[in-house]
């Protein structure tokens, strides 16, 4: 699971993720950071209730923000910071296009040819 609240007033994103990678935000000039600051295990994991970790980003307007399931990254045998690297590479590439040209795109580049073996969930945002 994974949460994020957009403050179009003060241009914040708190986010939070429980056992997903985590969210992309891509940058007006290019750069992608990854809001790892607020990472859990998964729901249900721990053994008691406790608060969930929550950070806050700050966006500029023209942003983007992705979320998606490990399945769009993940890939046997491959250390996740390639698949997070890949992700990266495509949205820098793609970034002037439309949100729905810009989601066929990372599918396109981050799909392994012979399809998907994992659950594969996207969701950009333009901010």
């Amino acid at each position: 699971m994974a949460k994020a609240f957009i403050d179009w007033d003060t241009h914040t994103i708190t986010y939070s993720s429980a056992g997903q990678p985590p969210p992309a935000l891509l940058q007006m000039d290019g750069t992608v950071d990854f809001l790892d600051r607020a990472t859990d295990p998964p729901l249900g994991a721990r053994p008691e209730h406790a608060p969930r970790l929550q950070a806050s980003e700050p966006f500029t307007e023209g942003a983007v923000l992705v979320l998606y399931t490990d399945g769009l990254i993940e890939r046997r045998r491959e250390d996740i910071d390639t698949g997070l690297a890949r992700l990266a590479g495509s949205l820098a590439r793609h970034q002037a296009a439309d949100l729905e040209t810009q989601a066929d795109a990372l599918l396109a580049d981050l799909l392994p040819p012979g399809g998907a073996t994992d659950d594969t969930a996207l969701v950009i945002v333009r901010l």
